[in-house]
């Protein structure tokens, strides 16, 4: 096993459905110990490319290659050493989450009391452990699903929305798994639609649209590019001194007074209020202005509201 290659890399991955091309030669790279975020609109290629990632489909031509090695032609080796949550989890509804649990560890190999009882307080369950299945909500059946997911302790989890159905204080609680799921060197790539939850989570992201990528890095790269962007609030012939600077990239205005402004370096924001001064303008306010994962993905995709995703107050409500 080569320990310097990426856990997961997709290469000039292509699925084709019919006339329908789910991925257009994506290719993906999710370095050792990182939390990697996979976004895009609905119909993007995330769920597809989980699915090619663990070998539930076939892509019709590229190569995915798990800890350095291919998994066509090892797959059930190199899967024993993942973890997976995909498209909510199902369990026996006449059993308990405990035995749930205790049942799995037994098909992955064993599980002992300790780890199953340790996975379900992890995920907040050890007071309905005795509680059937079918009797479970939905955030609660998604958590269980995710202590099925790392019962095995895998070193490189695959979490397709690990935040459906749960309510703040669980998305909360799961989150600080995944940290520490991180923080003990495990890999995991997780596909979600709270934008602002990714954000907090992810060390680096992809954002997809049809089958291909539109932007991956680090999320304070992405967020925090080189030119500087900041709101400013002025009055006066304040669009015609934006137009003719060279030290301003672009600018859009934000209502009455108000602009939303990328200069070409931090640098150039004394100087800008300089020229806006010296052409008589009103100028209030300069303020710093940093990128949301939201306002990326609305940039690179048109909006979130037509892509389907939810901003974090929407979860909450």
């Amino acid at each position: 096993m080569n320990e310097s290659a990426p856990v997961l890399q997709a290469r000039a991955l292509v699925k084709v459905f019919g006339q329908h091309h789910a991925l257009r030669g994506l290719d993906l790279a999710v370095p050792r110990g990182m939390i990697y975020g996979l976004l895009g609109p609905n119909g993007a290629g995330k769920s597809t490319t989980l699915r090619c990632v663990l070998g539930l489909i076939r892509p019709t031509s590229g190569e995915v290659r798990i800890f350095g090695e291919p998994l066509q032609s090892k797959r059930l080796e190199l899967l024993r050493r993942v973890g997976c949550l995909i498209e909510g989890p199902t369990f026996y509804p006449y059993l308990s989450g405990l035995d749930n649990l205790r049942w799995l560890g037994r098909l992955a190999g064993g599980a002992s009391e300790e780890r199953v009882q340790t996975c379900l307080e992890w995920v907040g369950l050890a007071q309905r452990g005795k509680d059937r299945f079918k009797g479970y909500s939905t955030g609660m059946r998604q958590r269980l699903g995710l202590a099925g997911a790392i019962l095995h302790d895998p070193e490189f989890l695959v979490l397709d929305e690990p935040l459906n159905g749960l309510d703040p204080p669980a998305i909360v609680l799961v989150r600080d798994l995944i940290r520490r799921l991180a923080k003990e060197g495990k890999t995991i790539l997780i596909s979600s639609h709270v934008l602002h939850e990714i954000e907090l989570i992810c060390d680096r992201v992809a954002i997809l649209r049809e089958g291909q990528t539109l932007a991956e890095g680090a999320v304070s790269e992405l967020l925090d590019p080189q030119g500087q962007r900041i709101e400013l609030h002025a009055t006066g012939e304040v669009e015609a001194v934006l137009a003719e600077s060279e030290r301003v990239q672009r600018f859009s205005a934000e209502g009455q007074g108000a602009w939303d402004v990328e200069l070409q370096s931090p640098d150039d924001c004394a100087p800008l209020a300089r020229a806006l001064i010296e052409a008589e303008c009103e100028v209030s306010a300069l303020i710093p202005r940093k990128l949301s994962l939201e306002d990326l993905f609305a940039e690179l995709t048109g909006g979130t509201a037509e892509a389907g995703y939810r901003t974090d107050e929407e979860v909450k409500s």
